[in-house]
């Protein structure tokens, strides 16, 4: 891209809306009254790598495994607001436009803006509530559902953090980020390209409800376990979700989870697996008598080295081994095999100067059976694509140093998708002569926060 260009035109416009969006609502009179970071004392540094987004430190952690309820303060009111916003440029135009009222490249975006419910009642209830007006659908929705019920108690030597947790979304609840709900990359669009194929665990946020107990032992092992219902359609259609995608659990879906975390100082080490277990009518489609049956295992790693200049080093991981059993999509003619698999690893390390400025790096790959109806559409019926993410991001006000005051935060950064295989290929994957390469994308990204 040479200064001059159409491209280097549309990337100084692209980089001037961005920084519009940012200043102008640095600019509103936004009263949303803090949450988290004004009920702990705390800046958001204490409780996220980066000083914003979802990825914890220990502090962060131990806040959700006790309920979001620690606090200085006598009493706040449990509101925050932020938004995100974004350019993307994909290697190459897309075959349609990705959404109404958008090219079929170089977009511009307000990607969401959400409000929150976000606090702790008293020492043994908390929530964190999110509702999300979606600037790509242009469309209200609930999001995410984390009411959490606590207390404290001691069996011989073990000390236990014990909790009930309400959620819509399994995974939301984890405490750590290697797991589909709170997995890097933290920020994403909708625009974006996106492979067909993914494991069924990260496929019901917002249109499930479940109940989950955890234990949370002596500071160091943590174990889960619950299940999940599918909410009716017309309640979901209310709600801004689609009510049939990824289909309807039949009766419960059994949840379950363990982890072990070992502090060292400065480092902690965390190794663990989950399960998930559910049958599912796809598309609600109970006609054929049957149900598809979606087991789920996996197994997670991740550590973390806190420097003390406040220079911070991540790692997580997550491979996921899904066994598909699919009696109801065969009947329905929706797939060829009566049995399959789907296999996904995930990897990312990041590095931060201070905890502000950081870079990240992903590696991903999805691969698994061949089924000429399930994935049709590919020229190779195979679900199979990989690829990396590369991340640059700059959150200058993670420490509550913000000339608006603590309660202002700001992400700004660059993110670039690229792909090695595509829905089952690297060239003409879709038999219209379609590379992977081709759904490379370039996102300028910003994230603000009151």
């Amino acid at each position: 891209m040479m200064p001059g260009g159409v491209g280097w035109r549309r990337m100084r416009i692209a980089m001037a809306w961005v920084s519009a969006v940012v200043v102008g609502l640095a600019a509103q009179t936004v009263r949303a009254v803090p949450s988290f970071a004004v009920q702990t004392g705390h800046p958001c540094q204490s409780c996220h790598v980066g000083g914003l987004g979802p990825q914890l430190t220990p502090f962060g952690r131990e806040f959700k495994l006790h309920g979001f309820t620690a606090r200085t303060v006598g009493f706040n009111l449990p509101l925050a607001v932020f938004a995100t916003a974004s350019y993307l440029r994909t290697q190459k135009d897309q075959a349609a436009p990705p959404a109404d009222g958008f090219r079929t490249n170089d977009n511009l975006a307000v990607d969401q803006v959400s409000v929150f419910l976000a606090g702790g009642l008293g020492k043994h209830l908390g929530a964190f509530v999110q509702t999300t007006y979606d600037g790509v659908a242009k469309a209200f929705s609930w999001d995410n559902l984390d009411i959490r019920a606590v207390t404290h108690a001691k069996a011989g030597r073990a000390d236990m953090e014990l909790g009930l947790d309400l959620n819509n979304n399994p995974t939301l609840q984890d405490p750590f980020n290697t797991l589909t709900a709170w997995g890097f990359p933290y920020t994403d669009s909708a625009l974006a390209p996106t492979p067909g194929a993914a494991p069924l665990i990260g496929s019901f946020a917002q249109n499930t409800l479940g109940l989950t107990g955890y234990a949370w032992i002596n500071g160091a092992v943590y174990v889960e376990a619950g299940g999940y219902r599918s909410l009716g359609a017309g309640l979901l259609d209310h709600l801004g979700v689609d009510p049939f995608s990824p289909g309807e659990i039949d009766g419960v879906a059994p949840y379950a989870r363990v982890a072990y975390l070992k502090n060292l100082g400065e480092r902690n080490f965390e190794i663990g697996a989950f399960v998930l277990d559910a049958k599912l009518f796809p598309g609600r489609d109970r006609t054929s008598g049957r149900s598809d049956h979606h087991s789920d295992v996996g197994l997670d790693a991740s550590y973390q080295y806190f420097a003390a200049n406040h220079d911070v080093v991540t790692l997580n991981a997550r491979y996921t081994y899904e066994r598909q059993r699919l009696a109801a999509s065969r009947a329905l003619g929706l797939a060829a095999n009566a049995a399959g698999r789907l296999e996904d690893v995930r990897a990312d390390a990041s590095y931060y100067w201070r905890n502000k400025i950081g870079a990240s790096v992903q590696a991903f790959r999805t691969w698994g059976s061949r089924d000429a109806l399930l994935y049709g559409p590919n020229r190779t019926s195979r679900p199979d694509s990989s690829g990396v993410v590369l991340q640059i991001d700059a959150t200058p006000y993670g420490d509550g140093k913000s000339p608006l005051g603590p309660r202002f935060n700001l992400r700004v950064g660059v993110q670039y998708t690229a792909y090695f295989q595509f829905d089952g290929a690297s060239h003409d994957y879709d038999a219209l002569g379609h590379n992977a390469s081709d759904n490379n994308g370039l996102r300028l990204f910003t994230w603000v926060y009151y």
